[in-house]
């Protein structure tokens, strides 16, 4: 039985906006690590806005930038890019560099992280390089590649971490293209999980409706 199309950034965004503790601590532990928790952060979306490339370079869903505290009393400002497109796309690295220095424009301290949601197992762009005439950028980003995350599946269902799920849950959409029964019990599967591991009455409300969200099935 056909899909209905699935969705992916608009889950990611807001899990990640809500549950951005949790986010860093599964896939960016050493940034994690670098960040006062016990202090607000904050979402910039209008800031968000200002550094986005133009039209013509194509308007990206799946970013999201945050101010936090780092441990040492300094602000800091975390880009995050969710790049889920099955197509090669050539112009991601310069992209995340785009996206970069125009957040360094506006803030010194950036770090940019990228989640790769793609189904190319070897496609793995990590920096962005450019030389001419002695003059050099090599521009280095941390990524974390969801399809590494198949091979260590029963770990995944051990983890408490509820962005476990989501990773779950992103990568048997992807599986169940047109598969609706399959994708059923898969959502039947994690949403017993979810309530499984003992998460407060909101936190199960907020993950089901993402899981609900994310994999979609016929009427």
């Amino acid at each position: 039985m056909d899909t209905p199309n699935a969705h992916y950034d608009q889950p990611w965004k807001e899990a990640i906006e809500d549950y951005l503790d949790y986010f860093l601590e599964f896939f960016f532990p050493q940034v994690h690590a670098l960040i006062d928790w016990t202090r607000d952060y904050q979402s910039l979306d209008k800031e968000l806005q200002q550094i986005s490339p133009s039209a013509t370079s194509g308007e990206r869903e799946g970013d999201k930038l945050f101010q936090v505290w780092q441990c040492n009393g300094e602000e800091a400002y975390i880009l995050i890019h969710i790049e889920v497109q099955s197509q090669e796309d050539t112009d991601f690295s310069e992209r995340m560099y785009i996206y970069h220095y125009r957040s360094f424009d506006l803030h010194k301290k950036v770090i940019s992280l990228a989640i790769l949601g793609d189904d190319r197992p070897t496609w793995r762009p990590q920096n962005y390089y450019y030389e001419l005439g002695g003059c050099s950028v090599n521009f280095v980003f941390p990524t974390a590649k969801l399809l590494d995350y198949e091979s260590r599946w029963e770990s995944l269902e051990r983890e408490l971490n509820p962005f476990a799920l989501l990773v779950m849950a992103h990568l048997k959409t992807k599986a169940t293209n047109n598969k609706a029964e399959e994708r059923e019990s898969w959502k039947w599967h994690l949403v017993q999980l979810l309530y499984e591991r003992g998460y407060t009455e909101g936190d199960i409300i907020k993950f089901f409706r993402l899981l609900d969200w994310m994999m979609t099935l016929p009427q």
